[in-house]
């Protein structure tokens, strides 16, 4: 099951530990900055599609995204 809440947590944490904008990472990967925020506060995710995308631009397996593993 996909943790919404890890999710979040990590998806920021990997963020700023790249000094990567919230900016930066929706025009990478075609979504509006608002939606990425909506991704930090736990309020949406993205689809599979998009959250593999992510995991690829922050250099982090998808299971470690998710929270499936401790193990980036």
């Amino acid at each position: 099951m996909f943790n919404r809440v890890l999710f979040a947590e990590r998806f920021k944490q990997l963020r700023l530990e790249k000094s990567v904008s919230q900016q930066d990472i929706a025009s990478s990967l075609g979504v509006d900055r608002t939606i990425v925020s909506h991704w930090e506060r736990g309020t949406r995710i993205p689809s599979l599609e998009i959250a593999c995308a992510l995991a690829d631009y922050l250099e982090v397996s998808l299971d470690y995204l998710v929270g499936h593993s401790n193990n980036s």
